[in-house]
């Protein structure tokens, strides 16, 4: 898959394809659907992501808590595994956002994609203070001679199937739900920091991963697998939230421990998989007390994952 920032001055070969429009946070399996069905609607095309980074959302709310279900990396990593030619990962920002719906079919869409084929869901919208509606965009696409596939939503007992809900799933500590909706466990993935290194002294070295935009999900414990740079999967058990038995401070993150692993993970880009939530975080009488909790929490880690 290649991947362009940019809607101007691209060559040829990244042109004239069937292009499938939203953000796409998680890639979830509505969005898988989206996809099949542009690859469905003109199978002789290339098939191309339209998305924006930041998320919009991130620009017109920035005091709003991270929210972000997948980052850019996690996220071009899911398009592609579902077949996805082309990314258009456009640069959002408030001069982009003044653009007009009309402007953003006419000269992104027509003149600078060359798209041939649009596909969205059924409550896509867009342009300058979400002028366009999906009846304004097939109106246009079609006065332009693209093609257009409006997608019905992935259902379920629950209802739509969507970004937020899955959102709501992981915040209520359910990554299960999130798994089955997502079609894949939901994962953070960022740099192994430096922690306070007190992990080491109880038995219990972590490898420490700051959530950044990343949403946070309920606080506690989890089994997990860890996907590292070199593509193997290690099995393990992360603490998430604020560590209140040794810290003071406001700010979670994700902490850990690797079953059965002693290599230096420092400044290594890691990918950790939430599969069940033990417990949630709780504040112990002592370090004594902690390790004790910890090394059952990870026997249980190792009892899911077996």
């Amino acid at each position: 898959m290649r991947t362009f920032s940019n809607w101007q001055g691209l060559p040829p070969d990244a042109r004239g394809a069937t292009v499938a429009l939203g953000n796409f946070d998680g890639v979830h399996l509505g969005h898988a659907s989206v996809i099949r069905a542009a690859h469905a609607a003109r199978p002789d095309a290339p098939l191309a992501v339209l998305t924006f980074e930041p998320h919009p959302r991130e620009v017109f709310r920035p005091d709003d808590p991270p929210f972000r279900l997948t980052l850019a990396a996690e996220r071009a990593d899911a398009l592609a595994a579902l077949g996805v030619d082309l990314l258009y990962e456009l640069s959002f920002n408030p001069a982009f956002s003044l653009m007009t719906a009309d402007d953003f079919v006419a000269r992104v869409l027509h003149d600078g994609l060359g798209a041939r084929h649009l596909v969205s869901g059924q409550d896509f919208a867009f342009g300058h203070r979400r002028g366009g509606n999906t009846s304004f965009l097939a109106g246009r696409a079609e006065a332009l001679g693209m093609g257009l596939t409006l997608v019905p939503p992935v259902t379920d007992a629950q209802g739509p199937l969507s970004s937020t809900r899955i959102r709501r799933a992981l915040q209520d500590g359910y990554p299960e739900r999130a798994t089955a909706e997502l079609g894949r466990p939901w994962a953070i993935r960022g740099l192994v920091g430096h922690g306070d290194k007190r992990g080491r002294t109880i038995g219990f070295p972590t490898a420490n991963v700051p959530l950044g935009r990343h949403l946070e999900p309920a606080r506690g414990v989890y089994s997990v697998t860890i996907r590292l740079t070199d593509g193997t999967i290690h099995k393990g058990v992360a603490n998430i939230g604020r560590r209140p038995t040794v810290n003071a401070g406001t700010e979670s993150r994700l902490e850990v421990n690797l079953f059965d692993f002693d290599r230096d993970l420092y400044d290594q880009e890691i990918t950790v998989a939430l599969h069940t939530y033990i417990r949630a975080e709780v504040k112990f009488s002592g370090l004594d007390a902690l390790k004790a909790q910890i090394a059952t929490d990870a026997a249980e880690a190792r009892m899911l994952l077996a």
